[in-house]
């Protein structure tokens, strides 16, 4: 018998994906490789293989280093887990979260439906 897990229960047990099904929509539609090749949500993961998940707008690249069934606390994750991902996908994620948020004065209130309209706009706006 060959020794491994579902990628889709382990991506979901190492909280890569806050549900199972979501881990595995993940993998059906194309978002989840390993050795730079797609897999299905039945596809066995085994230890030291590289997983690459495409988590938009981040790209997380993950090495497996122990297999478990069950969901992990937050602080065990990193037993299971080591983490790859270049710095700069975390800088990428860090400049769209302060380009993505807008300041109002004190005192000015909730913006009115023109400007929750207009601060869609420049939201969605393509430089």
């Amino acid at each position: 018998m060959s020794e491994g897990v579902r990628i889709d229960k382990w991506l979901w047990a190492v909280r890569v994906y806050k549900t199972r099904n979501l881990a595995a929509e993940a993998c059906r539609s194309g978002k989840v490789r390993i050795n730079d090749r797609q897999v299905k949500p039945s596809h066995e993961v085994r230890l030291n293989e590289t997983v690459t998940i495409n988590l938009t707008p981040v790209i997380k690249t993950v090495k497996v280093i122990g297999l478990l069934k069950n969901r992990v606390s937050a602080k065990l994750v990193e037993d299971y887990l080591e983490d790859l991902t270049p710095q700069e996908e975390y800088d990428k994620l860090k400049l769209m979260r302060e380009l993505n948020y807008e300041r109002r004065r004190r005192g000015e209130g909730r913006p009115t439906k023109k400007q929750r309209r207009m601060i869609d706009i420049l939201k969605n706006s393509k430089f």
